[in-house]
């Protein structure tokens, strides 16, 4: 039987190596595609639970990003609610990939340039190769804003889902809207 582990984080790059976007130039970007973006500050948040806990009150669909790659080597960026339930053993049929598993760290920086618990699709903005494959969940799109770390985790940007679409597609990327991870879902 298969098992899926999470990287460890000590293949992560080094916190002293800049980031190739800053969050000031991602909102920068932002703003000269005319989106209109809030951003909150906030203690460093890594995972879901933490996230619910320090949030407080903040509007929108609040999210969870998985970075992963196929064993054909391809590169997913998953993006979906924070409660969906994620069977990657099945995802891969839904999104149409090979068998998936958590990429590295180092993968998530040479391909993204963003640390393990920054995961988000506004870090799209540093695949100018466009070596990601982007899946977004049908569900989270029903949602009008949306929540994601603005390529640090100390901080949240809500953000319209048009806008989202319309950041990813100037980043060149074409994201695939998939239905998967409710109760009744393939993954």
């Amino acid at each position: 039987m298969d098992t899926v582990t999470t990287p460890d984080a000590t293949d992560a790059p080094s916190p002293d190596l800049p980031l190739p976007t800053s969050p000031d130039e991602l909102l920068a970007r932002l703003a000269a595609l005319g989106i209109a973006a809030a951003t909150h500050s906030h203690p460093p948040l890594r995972t879901v639970e933490e996230s619910k806990i320090l949030r407080g009150a903040l509007h929108g669909g609040h999210c969870k990003n998985l970075f992963l790659k196929d064993k054909k080597d391809q590169h997913w960026l998953v993006v979906a609610l924070e409660d969906a339930r994620v069977d990657l053993k099945r995802l891969d049929k839904a999104i149409g990939s090979a068998r998936l598993s958590f990429a590295s760290p180092d993968r998530l920086w040479s391909h993204l340039g963003i640390r393990p618990g920054s995961v988000s699709p506004l870090a799209l903005v540093n695949d100018t190769e466009r070596r990601v494959k982007v899946v977004l969940q049908e569900a989270m799109m029903a949602h009008e804003i949306l929540n994601y770390h603005p390529l640090i985790n100390d901080r949240t940007t809500a953000i319209h889902r048009d806008d989202l679409l319309r950041f990813i597609r100037a980043c060149g990327h074409e994201p695939a809207i998939v239905a998967f991870g409710g109760a009744d879902d393939e993954a």
